[in-house]
């Protein structure tokens, strides 16, 4: 791991490097996706934390919906094709009790992801997303490699 640059990527960003990189982020809630060019062999990292902008406010990269599609035009940007791309999404866990399903923002995340995705053609190879626990994912953008670690509250 040593040769590789890191990074650690805060809520609300998103991250793509052609240079062979190491980045780093926790989620509760928050879902990252990780897509990778197959054929350029470079990758990017989103971490969002609510599922849709209404409209209000900027539209910035804490919104799935836009920080997917900028995740996605970053890699274009850089000459990836979307045929070439494949995600691997992380995170969406309930680390609160709530009553009300329309406060399950994790879950929520997690079907902003799988359908963008699913529109756009670009497979999810895998995932690991849901849950009561908090995940720490450390990807690898020049294989797409990512290893990812489950962690109590406590280590949140």
């Amino acid at each position: 791991m040593s040769q590789y640059l890191q990074h650690f990527l805060y809520p609300s960003s998103l991250f793509v490097s052609k240079e062979p990189f190491l980045v780093k982020t926790i989620l509760g809630s928050c879902v990252a996706i990780c897509l990778w060019d197959s054929r350029l062999k470079i990758g990017g990292i989103n971490h969002y934390m609510l599922p849709h902008w209404n409209g209000n406010d900027l539209a910035s990269p804490k919104y799935g919906n836009i920080a997917i599609d900028k995740l996605i035009d970053k890699l274009l940007f850089h000459g990836s094709r979307i045929e070439d791309l494949q995600a691997k999404v992380f995170g969406g866990g309930e680390l609160m009790q709530t009553g009300s399903s329309k406060t399950q923002i994790g879950e929520r995340n997690i079907r902003v992801a799988q359908i963008m995705l699913e529109e756009r053609k670009i497979p999810i190879v895998a995932s690991s997303t849901g849950g009561k626990r908090g995940r720490k994912i450390i990807f690898f953008t020049d294989t797409g490699e990512v290893r990812h670690k489950l962690l109590d509250k406590k280590n949140l």
